[in-house]
């Protein structure tokens, strides 16, 4: 068997001195370019709007105001509530002027959703700035489309919703009659207050 030829590596060439000038002659207008340790990113992209979540947090505010099953009741003519557990004579002393009225919120104009809004934001101001009684205005629909209130329905059932509501009772007729409730909120737990303050 004859042996085979094992392949040699080339030889190494050499360059010559005339070809190194001319290359350093070629380059001579070159500016080196800066060494970044960085890779040039395009230009960064904005953050996601959270659709979704908006999305969710408008409907739990929604429908944190639905409309449930009517609990108020009349009485001598106009509607009333109470929370259960809580003494009857809170709707004289609501009507009577015990608690004075220190905010009032006027719905007039507003649509469902714009008053829904409305009374929230007005019940936790009024619940931070710690007021007890509030008036809400609603009107008695007069002038909307089907001449119904529309409003006067919607507020009642928004506030027998929320925890912080004790009482309602129709406001007397100077302060707005069947167009206007005088709402009774629990107390701010900071300062202690209680059903005679």
């Amino acid at each position: 068997m004859k042996p085979r030829a094992i392949a040699q590596p080339p030889a190494e060439t050499s360059v010559r001195d005339e070809d190194l000038a001319l290359f350093r002659d070629a380059v001579t207008d070159v500016t080196p370019v800066a060494v970044t340790h960085q890779a040039q990113l395009a230009k960064p992209r904005p953050k996601p709007i959270p659709g979704q979540l908006l999305r969710d947090e408008r409907a739990v505010l929604k429908e944190a105001l639905s409309d449930p099953l009517d609990i108020t009741e009349e009485v001598d003519g106009n509607t009333v509530f109470v929370r259960p557990g809580l003494p009857r004579n809170i709707v004289r002393r609501l009507r009577s002027g015990y608690w004075s009225v220190r905010l009032e919120l006027d719905l007039h104009g507003y649509s469902t959703d714009a008053a829904r809004a409305a009374l929230v934001a007005f019940l936790h101001d009024a619940r931070q700035s710690g007021q007890r009684c509030v008036r809400v205005i609603h009107g008695k629909g007069l002038r909307s489309q089907q001449g119904v209130p529309v409003l006067r329905h919607h507020v009642r059932h928004w506030l027998i919703q929320r925890d912080e509501i004790l009482a309602f009772a129709e406001a007397l007729p100077a302060h707005g009659g069947s167009g206007a409730v005088v709402v009774l909120l629990k107390s701010n737990s900071k300062n202690g207050a209680t059903l005679n303050d």
